[in-house]
């Protein structure tokens, strides 16, 4: 990597709005970094303007993070391939769902010793069978290292610069310090590891449990229940990861990425409050995305899908009652109050650890 780093943010949701705050301010700040960083914007009209012109004249992301100034040397950017093509470090933020077209159009038009830092927070379907990483996907398709980031990080925390950790996995120790730095503040501390794909995982199966706490919250059970599925989930979690994505350790579900992203998560994130509402209002879920959500997606129910897809292929699905029982209720085919039986029933009550693979066995 070259000594001053150009960075490109890709996206500008609440997320990446947040995330570029403190990207902005650290680029701004060391000697380390170009000043100028560049950040992918998916233009839209707000009241009769543009949204990049918004950002740029204002320094506030309007639509998605109101109420919080965004460091003027970061520069809103309409066209992907503009805001990336001479960055050395591209953060991803964008929905999961978008990243295959988004690499598509960025492919050959990327400095040769660029790498990227995900964000991103799901799976995605393989041609042929089976579920992929995000981190994954782009490596594939851009030839570029990557690096992933996930923690305990709600983005309206972060952009009020309320203490929290995060966790960046990066299997390249020099590179990890640099994204570490482009990262970490007083009040947003960074810890590396080179378990890449757990921390990542970690950040997509997250999505499904809160979404089954935002049942039994809508189902008005208490906080008992949910410390229930909590514990539950995160036994699935590690489970799922030792099978499909093998190699990992232990000690990453202890990280922010782990652990404490899904015990908030659990309590504050989208994913809970929608699922809550899904079953106090029981209206479709794109519905009450719009309601609620300002246009914005919900990662786990398309999280969910992904992950049954991969567990039905493989006779799995009685392995992991609390995503099957998420999934199911999502879809129509089991009512809401069936979670509760899921959680009633599951065999980590009749087999404790053994339930567990012995690779993950405390």
């Amino acid at each position: 990597m070259a000594n001053k780093q150009r960075v490109c943010i890709i996206g500008s949701g609440n997320w990446g709005s947040a995330i570029a705050k403190i990207i902005g301010a650290n680029a701004k700040r060391l000697d380390n970094f170009e000043d100028e960083v560049t950040m992918y914007v998916y233009e839209e009209m707000i009241d009769g303007k543009k949204l990049t012109e918004i950002i740029n004249e204002t320094h506030e992301n309007v639509k998605y993070l109101p109420g919080h100034k965004i460091p003027e040397n970061v520069i809103a950017v309409p066209d992907v391939v503009d805001a990336a093509q001479n960055a050395d470090i591209l953060v991803f933020v964008v929905p999961h769902q978008f990243i295959r077209r988004i690499c598509s159009t960025l492919l050959g038009k990327l400095k040769p010793n660029a790498v990227g830092l995900s964000l991103i927070k799901g799976f995605d379907k393989k041609e042929g069978g089976g579920i992929q990483l995000i981190s994954h996907i782009i490596t594939e398709q851009l030839n570029i290292p990557m690096a992933v980031l996930m923690g305990a990080n709600l983005a309206s925390e972060v952009a009020d610069e309320m203490f929290c950790e995060t966790t960046i996995g990066c299997k390249n120790k020099d590179t990890g310090l640099i994204l570490r730095d482009m990262i970490q503040t007083n009040f947003f501390r960074v810890v590396v590891v080179d378990d890449v794909d757990s921390v990542e995982c970690c950040g997509a199966l997250k999505n499904i449990v809160a979404c089954g706490a935002g049942f039994v919250d809508g189902l008005s059970l208490g906080d008992n229940t949910k410390a229930a599925v909590i514990r539950l989930g995160l036994m699935e979690m590690i489970k799922f990861v030792d099978l499909f994505f093998p190699g990992g350790n232990l000690s990453t579900f202890f990280e922010s990425c782990g652990v404490a992203d899904l015990i908030t998560t659990c309590y504050g994130g989208r994913n809970r409050k929608v699922s809550e509402a899904f079953v106090k209002k029981n209206k479709p879920i794109d519905e009450l995305e719009s309601e609620m959500l300002n246009g914005q997606k919900l990662q786990g129910p398309i999280t969910a899908e992904e992950v049954n897809y991969m567990l039905k292929l493989k006779g799995m699905e009685d392995k992991f009652p609390l995503f099957t029982a998420v999934h199911n209720i999502f879809i129509g085919k089991e009512k809401v109050i069936a979670f509760i039986d899921c959680i009633r029933n599951h065999p980590e009550h009749m087999y404790g650890n053994e339930n567990l693979p012995p690779s993950c066995r405390l």
